[in-house]
């Protein structure tokens, strides 16, 4: 079997084909690229002598699903990252898997399996299944919040933000209320609509109904002016500002 790694970090490419060579020696890694002019490049000349594509998603020079929309990319996809919010963009193209970083040789020998058993016809009928279990998942529409005595559930809709101090998460209503919140924002990334909401730094998530203005920031950041006043500013940090264009861009 033939295989193609799409990867921009260097030690995050070594470890993948280490794990690879690990599971099966035999598999031959034909091509090493790191950017997607570089992977748009060698498809377009490769004439398809590769059997699976291993494929991170942030590369230097964008989303890797812009590969997509410049050539014709029919091996079967396993995409690896540091986000989980592409998922269902993911299953929308060739993706059979989505190993989320730091990855281990038990993810890359379960993805590897999972080839086997799809290779052939049957591979499009179960990309077709898991994107549309993926599309069916419901997110939370409510969050309960203690006011003294008693308890408010608030609508994710009328949610601006939500913002850690140390080891305490707030959530901050449209009308600038802030309330005390029984989650950790690592949680709050995987029950909030990500269409709706995005984790802009370690700190923040913000409902993109609540930016007023995106502003040029020092050392290529972004800063974000809500509709109501905070306490603090909110940056876009450095390593997620490409993402967050992408996301505010919308599709």
């Amino acid at each position: 079997m033939k295989v193609i790694l799409v990867e921009d970090e260097v030690l995050a490419m070594q470890k993948l084909e280490r794990y690879i060579l690990k599971y099966d020696a035999t598999i031959e890694i034909c091509a090493r690229l790191t950017s997607i002019s570089e992977t748009v490049s060698w498809i377009k000349n490769s004439k398809n002598v590769y059997d699976l594509v291993f494929m991170d998603i942030q590369l230097t020079d964008g989303l890797s699903f812009e590969i997509f929309n410049q050539v014709q990319l029919q091996k079967p996809v396993i995409f690896t990252t540091a986000f989980d919010e592409y998922a269902i963009d993911a299953f929308k193209v060739n993706s059979i898997d989505y190993i989320l970083k730091p990855i281990t040789f038990t993810d890359i020998s379960k993805a590897l399996t999972k080839h086997k058993v799809l290779r052939g016809p049957i591979i499009q009928n179960q990309i077709e299944d898991i994107s549309n279990l993926i599309q069916k998942k419901t997110y939370k529409d409510r969050f309960l919040v203690k006011l003294g005595n008693h308890i408010h559930a608030i609508k994710t809709q009328n949610i601006a933000l939500f913002y850690a101090e140390g080891r305490t998460v707030f959530l901050v209503t449209n009308e600038g209320k802030k309330y005390i919140l029984d989650y950790k924002l690592e949680d709050l990334t995987k029950l909030l609509n990500t269409a709706d909401f995005y984790r802009v730094s370690r700190t923040y998530i913000v409902n993109i109904d609540a930016i007023k203005d995106v502003i040029m920031y020092s050392n290529s950041r972004l800063k974000l002016v809500l509709n109501i006043t905070t306490e603090n500013d909110i940056i876009v940090s450095r390593d997620r500002v490409s993402t967050f264009k992408t996301w505010f861009g919308g599709s």
